[in-house]
C-alpha cells in the first residue's frame, strides 16, 4: 500500500503532470501540466505546484506553499524555466520558490534534505545545497549561490547575487549584502563578519586542532593592516595543508558581483568562543 497514490478528488492534476508512485496529494492542490512529482512526496493541501517544477522524492509540502510560479524579474520573457527541489526536503506554510529567467541561468536549484519553514522564499535563478535550513521569513533574491549545509536566520534577507560558503551561519533579522566566507558567521544590518560558525563546527566533529588553526587564517586574512588580497595569499602559503582553509581562500579568490562581508574595524569580530 506504500506504492499506492492518492489524490484528493478536489485538487487539479493537469494532464501531463508526472506523478511518483507512493504520493499523497490532499485537497485543493494544483499541479502544472510540465510539474515532476516524486516518489513518496506529501502535498498536504492548498499546494500550487507550477510550470516545470521538480520535487524530489520523500519531500513534504504543507499549505499555501506555492513552487514554481514565475520569477518577479522583468527581464523574463515567458520562456521555459525550471525550479528543481531535491529529495527529502521539508517545506513549510507560504513558502515561495520560483523558477529560473529566460535570460539568465533559467533554472532554480534547491538541495535535497532542506528545511524551508513558514513563509520563506527562494527567488528566480539561486542555487541552495544540501541541508540548508531557513527559519520563518529568511529570504534570497535572484542569483543567489548558497553553500551546503547553510543555516539562515529568520527574517533575514539575502541580497540579490549574494554567495553564501558551506557551512555558514546568517543571524536572524540580519541584511546580507555582501558574500559570506565558508563557516562564517555574519549579523547585523548591513551585516558585518562575527567570525566563525563555532557551534556548527563543533557539531560536525571538526578537531580543536583545526578550529585554531582556522582562527589564525581568520586574524591573518582579516588583518586591516594589509590589504586583503595579500592576506589571502599568505593564508594560502601558510596553510595549504588545511582543506577547510583552503576553501575560505579559494572563496576570497573569487569575487563576483557582491563585495565580500567583513568584520567590523574595531570589536565584535570574534565569535567569542575562546575557551577552546
Amino acid at each position: 500500500m506504500q506504492d499506492q497514490t492518492v489524490i484528493h478528488p478536489s485538487s487539479v492534476i493537469e494532464p501531463g503532470a508526472r506523478i511518483g508512485s507512493g504520493v499523497r496529494i490532499g485537497p485543493f492542490c494544483h499541479v502544472s501540466a510540465d510539474a515532476v512529482i516524486g516518489d513518496r512526496v506529501e502535498l498536504i493541501g492548498h499546494v500550487s505546484v507550477l510550470n516545470a517544477t521538480t520535487i524530489g522524492e520523500g519531500s513534504k509540502v504543507y499549505p499555501m506553499a506555492t513552487l514554481g510560479a514565475p520569477p518577479q524579474n522583468n527581464k523574463h520573457t515567458g520562456g521555459r524555466t525550471t525550479l528543481i527541489i531535491g529529495a527529502n526536503c521539508t517545506i513549510r506554510e507560504g513558502v515561495t520558490m520560483h523558477v529560473g529567467t529566460d535570460t539568465s541561468r533559467g533554472e532554480t536549484i534547491v538541495g535535497d534534505n532542506g528545511n524551508f519553514l513558514a513563509y520563506t522564499h527562494i527567488a528566480h535563478d539561486c542555487v541552495v545545497g544540501r541541508n540548508a535550513t531557513f527559519a520563518n521569513g529568511a529570504t534570497l533574491g535572484g542569483h543567489c549561490e548558497i553553500g551546503d549545509n547553510v543555516n539562515i536566520g529568520g527574517l533575514t534577507a539575502v541580497h540579490q547575487f549574494v554567495r553564501v560558503g558551506d557551512n555558514a551561519f546568517l543571524a536572524g533579522c540580519s541584511a546580507i549584502v555582501g558574500d559570506v566566507i565558508p563557516y562564517g558567521l555574519a549579523s547585523g544590518n548591513r551585516a558585518k563578519l562575527r567570525g566563525f560558525n563555532i557551534i556548527g563546527l563543533k557539531r560536525s566533529g571538526m578537531p580543536h586542532s583545526e578550529l585554531h588553526a582556522m582562527r589564525r587564517a581568520y586574524k591573518m586574512i582579516f588583518d586591516h593592516a594589509h590589504p586583503m588580497a595579500e592576506n589571502v595569499e599568505k593564508a594560502r602559503a601558510e596553510f595549504s595543508g588545511s582543506p577547510n582553509i583552503m576553501k575560505i581562500v579559494d572563496f576570497l579568490s573569487t569575487r563576483e558581483k557582491r563585495y565580500f562581508i567583513v568584520p567590523p574595524l574595531k570589536g565584535g569580530g570574534s565569535d567569542g568562543n575562546d575557551e577552546d
